[in-house]
């Protein structure tokens, strides 16, 4: 699963022949790879619509698991464009009902952050050795906001402590815990969400989705193994 054509369209080349399915108001691309039945959708940019794609993964395809595949800006002054960040957890940083004594990210019955899938996190960690890569381990945060600013980068690492920023992990992330659906994710870094997010975003977005979706099609060959 990815959140844009661009961050998928790498892994429906390696999977060959697949068929279309037209649901929910999105596409859907089902495929035998290696004997095992997969699902590949991109969600569409935003929380709202990767919970729409996820739950459809799940309730109406279902989908064991699910790994999802794309670029992320980076925070963290360790990540650098090009860089591979697999999350040990999610988070939303623009959920905020703070103004009734709850911390940022929180709200009844939820919670701040959720955990990716031990596992998926073993097997990247097996790819990472093979392809003699490194891949950084880290919290990152999701949110409806393209970011750019400072300031909004400060108060998100000074609340979350997190490494990297995009918009669809942390609702994916809601999806499967609650339908107890293992999950991980997996970001390219294609910008440093600054003021100069937009013009390396453009310019690197394409060659961070390749390097994402390599990466992860390797994951899941591991896990037909």
């Amino acid at each position: 699963m990815g959140a844009m054509p661009e961050e998928i369209t790498p892994i429906l080349e390696k999977i060959g022949k697949y068929t279309t399915v037209e649901y929910a108001g999105n596409s859907y691309y089902e495929a035998t790879y290696k004997g095992v039945e997969v699902v590949v959708a991109y969600s569409k940019i935003g929380k709202v619509f990767s919970t729409l794609t996820a739950s459809t993964m799940i309730q109406h395809f279902g989908c064991d698991k699910l790994l999802f595949s794309g670029v992320a800006g980076g925070i963290n002054p360790t990540l650098k464009i090009g860089d591979l960040i697999v999350a040990t957890k999610v988070a939303q940083y623009d959920l905020d009902i703070t103004a009734f004594g709850h911390p940022l990210g929180f709200v009844p019955g939820g919670k701040v952050f959720v955990e990716t899938d031990k596992e998926l996190l073993s097997i990247a960690k097996d790819v990472a050795k093979e392809l003699q890569t490194t891949v950084q381990e880290g919290i990152i945060a999701t949110g409806d906001l393209f970011v750019e600013s400072p300031a909004i980068k400060e108060k998100i690492v000074k609340h979350f402590n997190a490494d990297a920023l995009e918009m669809e992990g942390g609702s994916v992330g809601v999806v499967c815990d609650a339908l107890g659906v293992p999950f991980f994710v997996l970001r390219a870094i294609s910008d440093t969400a600054d003021e100069n997010a937009e013009f390396n975003f453009d310019e690197f977005m394409v060659k961070s989705a390749i390097i994402s979706a390599d990466f992860v099609m390797k994951m899941v060959d591991k896990i037909i193994e």
